[in-house]
């Protein structure tokens, strides 16, 4: 436990911060999930709703610094191929 005022700030700030990143891990986990399920499906019309939440939940990490830029690409690669095959 620190003794010295600016390391406890830093602490509260440290605990804050991993709340907001496991937050937002969370969430981008639960869209990506509901995008493979409509994948799944076979359902089109959901499929591409979720397909915008999750393309723009990805850009979101890489600007957070949540996720690397190349798994990025790699992600929204694969969710692309995904649905072009469901709408082919």
């Amino acid at each position: 436990m620190p003794n010295i005022k600016s390391a406890k700030k830093r602490v509260l700030i440290t605990a804050n911060k991993t709340l907001q990143n496991k937050m937002f891990k969370t969430s981008f986990k639960t869209a990506m999930k509901k995008y493979e399920a409509a994948c799944a499906a076979g359902d089109k019309t959901a499929a591409s709703d979720e397909y915008t939440a999750v393309i723009k939940m990805i850009d979101k990490a890489v600007s957070k610094g949540i996720l690397h830029k190349n798994t990025a690409a790699r992600k929204k690669s694969r969710y692309t191929m995904k649905l072009n095959a469901l709408n082919a």
